[in-house]
């Protein structure tokens, strides 16, 4: 009796493709820089100073991390400034860009996704996993059904046992 009892993973045999975008964000030390800590009383860009406070720049802190440059002081500051701080860190990081650490998030997961190797996928129907331990960007999502709608059988969003149709082919 117990032959005729065998448990069988239904999913398994699916061919189902399950996907966690959470394996896409890239790992590493995401740091932010104000600016803010590089003028003049917090508010007035000094050249001189500036390029003191950049040399002083430890780089050492910022091996392999993901630096984020942005200004939290109400103060004009030019475009030469972003340029001296990445000339200084560029070495060292794996990535440097100007905004906030939603913004860093953003590219580094369209990086990912635009360098992905999707070809697994083609012809499958696939499953994007709805629940990560990992903060994924909204935008994330939207830049993968681009690059699946063309290529899978069909996709699905949240778990196995509850998910939502996106679309057939």
């Amino acid at each position: 009796m117990s032959e005729d009892l065998e448990i069988k993973n239904k999913i398994a045999e699916s061919g189902l493709i399950n996907f966690d975008l959470s394996k896409l964000v890239p790992k590493g030390k995401r740091i932010g820089i104000d600016l803010k800590d590089f003028l003049f009383e917090g508010i007035i860009l000094k050249e001189k100073d500036f390029r003191e406070k950049v040399a002083e720049i430890n780089t050492e802190n910022y091996q392999d991390s993901y630096v984020f440059i942005y200004n939290s002081a109400d103060a004009i500051v030019p475009l030469w400034a972003y340029f001296l701080i990445t000339a200084k860190l560029t070495d060292f990081t794996k990535k440097i860009i100007f905004g906030n650490r939603e913004d860093l998030e953003v590219l580094l997961m369209h990086n990912s996704i635009q360098t992905y190797d999707f070809t697994e996928m083609m012809g499958k129907r696939v499953l994007v996993k709805g629940c990560s331990d990992e903060s994924i960007p909204e935008n994330a999502y939207i830049e993968l059904v681009e690059q699946l709608k063309p290529i899978v059988k069909s996709l699905m969003f949240g778990e196995a046992c509850s998910n939502v149709p996106i679309f057939k082919n």
